[in-house]
């Protein structure tokens, strides 16, 4: 009886465990996504607001990283900070720019390595790793596919003039050519974000392995809104 109730017990943690660490990975998609929805609009016509805004996210991840309960999500919500941040700076001043916006989305970077190399805020920092991993190979598709121009006549223009332009724009991904490299992209961006997802032999602990459900759910996140943004691109 006792050791039915204790197999019972370690397995409802258990299942604790992975409802939790679902909810992660489902919270990581949402916060990448997030800066399309509200970011975007907000930095046209507001980019300092936009950048003062990190406060109150490191504020946000601060309080909760206080309480136990809450310290994950505190920790991904720094990690959402740092993209914020990064994405306040090159959307508000430097869009027009397509060969910048890499590196300006990459200034975070240098705080995620540190964070990472003293195993501090691992979720947050492998968030941000995973939506710079997203953001740099959907660059390197608008390279491949000769769209870099079409970025800057697109941000340059006015929302009627581009959203007449964007049909012709995405005549490059309907080429052969486009849809190789989408394919070669997309598949390789399924591996890096589902394989941490596989049963490990070396976790130290069920707290490394959220860290990874944060960083696949911030790649496969990236790639979501990416193909959501062509479908409706597309009905025009």
């Amino acid at each position: 009886m006792k050791q039915t109730f204790q197999s019972s017990l370690r397995q409802t943690i258990q299942s604790m465990g992975t409802f939790q660490s679902w909810l992660l990975f489902g919270a990581a998609m949402f916060l990448v996504s997030l800066p399309v929805l509200i970011q975007a609009p907000l930095v046209r016509t507001w980019p300092w607001l936009s950048l003062v805004a990190t406060g109150g996210w490191l504020l946000g991840s601060y309080g909760l990283m206080r309480q136990d309960k809450t310290h994950i999500w505190g920790d991904l919500l720094f990690g959402f900070a740092l993209a914020w941040f990064s994405g306040s700076i090159y959307w508000g001043w430097f869009r027009a720019e397509p060969l910048w916006h890499v590196p300006m989305e990459a200034i975070g970077l240098p705080v995620a390595i540190w964070a990472l190399l003293n195993s501090r805020f691992k979720i947050g920092s492998l968030f941000f790793l995973g939506s710079l991993i997203g953001s740099t190979v959907t660059d390197v598709y608008f390279f491949l596919v000769d769209l870099m121009p079409t970025w800057r006549v697109l941000i340059q223009t006015d929302q009627t003039e581009a959203m007449a332009l964007l049909p012709q724009a995405l005549e490059h991904t309907q080429t052969p050519w486009g849809r190789f490299w989408a394919m070669v992209l997309v598949v390789g961006l399924c591996v890096i974000s589902i394989r941490p997802l596989l049963p490990p032999d070396t976790w130290t602990g069920q707290k490394d392995q959220l860290c990874w459900w944060a960083f696949s759910g911030s790649v496969l996140g990236t790639l979501l809104v990416d193909s959501l943004f062509l479908l409706v691109a597309t009905q025009f």
